[in-house]
C-alpha cells in the first residue's frame, strides 16, 4: 500500500510552470505562467473528482513517476492515469 496514492497528491505547481515558461514563445511571461497555472488547476479538480476511480496501482504507479526530477505536474499525472485506462 503506497500511502500517496489513496487522495490526490498536493503539488507545487510554480517550478513547473516556470519551466514550461522557458519553453514557450509568442506569449508574455506572465501570460505563460497564469495559462500554465490555469491549466494545472483544472487538472487537478479533474483529479480530485476521478481519483477514486483510478486503480489503486496506476495511482501509485502515476504519482510515483511524478515525483522524478522535483517538478510534478497535475496535468501529466492525469496524462499518465488515462493513458492506463486506454491501455487496458
Amino acid at each position: 500500500v503506497v500511502a500517496v496514492a489513496d487522495g490526490t497528491p498536493n503539488y507545487d505547481i510554480t517550478p513547473r510552470c516556470k519551466l514550461d515558461v522557458a519553453a514557450t514563445t509568442g506569449l508574455s511571461v506572465d501570460q505563460s505562467v497564469k495559462s500554465c497555472v490555469n491549466d494545472e488547476q483544472q487538472a487537478k479538480r479533474q483529479l480530485a473528482g476521478q481519483w477514486s476511480k483510478f486503480p489503486a496501482p496506476s495511482r501509485a504507479s502515476c504519482t510515483s513517476q511524478e515525483s522524478i526530477g522535483g517538478t510534478p505536474s497535475y496535468v501529466s499525472l492525469l496524462t499518465c492515469l488515462q493513458m492506463g485506462q486506454w491501455i487496458r
